[in-house]
């Protein structure tokens, strides 16, 4: 079993956090996992994309073409990635910012209003939260649990168990969003 990922969006919506936690998910769940980041020089406002693999066997490499789930934050990275999805793959569309749908037939798009939802839990930038909970919930790769599991143990001593707990409340709307 391989599950390949791609999260991208504009630097700042934390995509490449959201990558990392499923990375770390996997982990915590005894896969074997690569996590690789890639953003411009810009710290906010700039392009940024992480890809994710989370497989039962050992990884040969971190790179992926054509993955088998894409979070698309904005349009640009919609437009970017669409078309190396693998067929049957899914994409979860952040809807609160991009208008269109996929054009693609072969594989499931999945509008979800990722920063709508985020505002209305009372945290603009858990919309990322909402995201990771999309699409683990379209792909089924680890449990929900496991992600809970690694924003604890990744962001707990930052901010506490308040930032924790807004995430995981980010993390249980985007997977009842699907």
């Amino acid at each position: 079993m391989d599950s390949t990922f791609v999260f991208a969006g504009f630097g700042g919506q934390g995509v490449i956090l959201a990558g990392k936690l499923l990375a770390q998910a996997g982990t915590d769940h005894g896969l074997h996992v690569t996590w690789l980041p890639s953003y411009g020089p810009e710290m906010r406002g700039g392009t940024a994309n992480c890809t994710v693999v989370l497989s039962d066997e050992p990884i040969g490499s971190p790179v992926v073409d054509n993955p088998g789930a894409l979070v698309a934050m904005n349009l640009p990275s919609l437009d970017r990635f669409e078309k190396a999805v693998l067929a049957e793959g899914a994409v979860v569309i952040n809807s609160s910012l991009i208008s269109r749908k996929v054009e693609r037939e072969d594989i499931r798009g999945l509008a979800v209003a990722m920063n709508d939802i985020a505002v209305s839990l009372g945290s603009p930038r858990a919309a990322n939260m909402v995201a990771l909970g999309a699409v683990v919930k379209a792909t089924g790769v680890v449990p929900l649990d496991a992600v809970k599991g690694a924003v604890k143990k990744m962001l707990g001593h930052k901010a506490g168990a308040k930032l924790v707990e807004i995430n995981e409340r980010a993390l249980d709307e985007g997977y009842n969003a699907v």
